[in-house]
């Protein structure tokens, strides 16, 4: 089970999150987030349990620990959605077409 880790702390580091979430069970993976200009921590990131119960019980036991002196969020990862962007004005050649 994949799960959204936010609030985090500019000082949290993954071996941070390994540590805290095998306390709810085996912790498959961890990721948090970098700005790609800054490269910076954002505040968030991921932690894939090898169950879904033991994602469970980290949801339930974990949302709101506290990490490096701010508390966290813990929730179920929502799938990442296709696309993006986009919208707008059309091209110039279609808004300006005078045939």
């Amino acid at each position: 089970m994949n799960l959204y880790v936010g609030n985090l702390s500019q000082e949290a580091t993954e071996d941070d999150l390994q540590e805290l979430f095998q306390s709810a069970g085996q912790v498959k993976s961890v990721k948090i987030i970098f700005d790609h200009f800054t490269k910076q921590p954002r505040g968030f990131g991921f932690v894939e349990m090898s169950s879904a119960e033991e994602g469970q019980k980290a949801i339930s036991t974990l949302n709101g620990a506290e990490v490096k002196g701010q508390a966290i969020k813990v929730n179920e990862a929502r799938p990442k959605t296709q696309g993006g962007g986009g919208g707008g004005r059309p091209p110039f050649k279609k808004r300006f077409n005078r045939e």
